[in-house]
């Protein structure tokens, strides 16, 4: 196995039991209705009202969600992204199972009565670096195998790009979030100067000095500076990753393509043979090929088999 590989495979550093930062930030309850109301365009007060449920029992923390909550009836998977992930529709689905698991408790589902449960709502706030607009919205439908016009089953998860300079409405409405987005903004910005902890000591000091997440930064500087430094890491980490990826893809989408056209070219020639009623001894003596091959190329032949890329490609790429 090349070293590319062995990179692109290796499982992302376990953070089970790391928080991130913003779910760190957005842990208290003021904060917390702060952004519900900037996402949903309201002006709710109370506190007492929102109810958090995330999950913490470590059985879950395979599937774990940054934030999840109850209020007005609905309840709200929130979760922060630093790197897309197009398979969030589906870990909710399975994250949300669990939390109406917790929900419904011993309610009887085998009865007439309808069991009442909260809408369920579901938001990505991304802040990556790949380019995204500022809202887009991702389906579980789009991953089905066989796409139907009015899918069954349905998960919409709404993402909003958290960028500083994104989503101004929302920024604006929620003043916390918009300090978050300009303290990673800092955090990025210096990473590119010196090294992560020097940089994410200095964004610290200077947005405590400019009164960006002044309280927050204060009370919990030592642990703040330590996740910010664990997710920059893990950011360049599935970056680097990520390049390996499509390295690995690339390399074999050439090594693929050479092999489909060498693959195509001797199925021509042994077809031109075969009608001048050559032998399969002769042809591979002519061709200098394995004859489990051309065996193989010539009862395919025979048998009248359409030889398309795709059939090419399944029997003979690898040679």
């Amino acid at each position: 196995m090349t070293e590319k590989r062995q990179l692109a495979q290796q499982v992302a550093v376990n953070r089970n039991y790391k928080d991130t930062l913003f779910r760190m930030i957005f842990k208290e309850k003021d904060k917390l209705l702060s952004l519900y109301n900037a996402v949903n365009g309201t002006q709710y007060k109370d506190v007492g009202d929102l109810r958090v449920n995330t999950l913490e029992n470590a059985v879950y923390l395979t599937m774990k969600n940054d934030i999840s909550f109850v209020f007005d009836f609905y309840l709200n998977l929130y979760e922060h992204q630093s790197t897309y992930n197009g398979n969030m529709p589906l870990r909710n689905l399975l994250y949300i199972a669990r939390v109406f698991e917790d929900e419904i408790g011993d309610q009887s589902l085998y009865t007439a009565k309808v069991v009442r449960i909260p809408t369920p709502t579901f938001i990505v706030f991304y802040n990556g670096l790949d380019e995204k607009p500022e809202q887009w919205v991702e389906k579980l439908s789009l991953a089905f195998e066989k796409e139907v016009e009015h899918p069954r089953l349905e998960l919409e998860v709404l993402m909003l790009n958290v960028n500083y300079g994104k989503n101004q409405e929302i920024m604006e409405q929620c003043r916390t979030l918009k300090e978050y987005a300009l303290y990673v903004e800092k955090v990025r910005k210096y990473a590119d100067q010196m090294e992560i902890n020097e940089a994410v000591e200095r964004a610290v000091n200077e947005s405590i000095n400019e009164g960006i997440l002044k309280d927050f930064l204060t009370r919990y500087r030592a642990e703040a500076m330590q996740v910010s430094i664990f997710e920059y890491d893990e950011e360049k980490e599935r970056e680097k990753i990520r390049r390996a990826e499509y390295q690995i893809g690339h390399e074999e989408g050439e090594r693929k393509g050479k092999a489909e056209g060498k693959a195509e070219q001797l199925v021509a020639i042994i077809r031109k043979l075969r009608c001048k009623g050559m032998s399969t001894a002769d042809i591979v003596a002519i061709l200098d090929e394995k004859e489990e091959i051309v065996q193989s190329i010539i009862e395919l032949l025979e048998n009248g088999e359409q030889l398309d890329d795709v059939k090419i490609a399944e029997h003979f790429w690898t040679w």
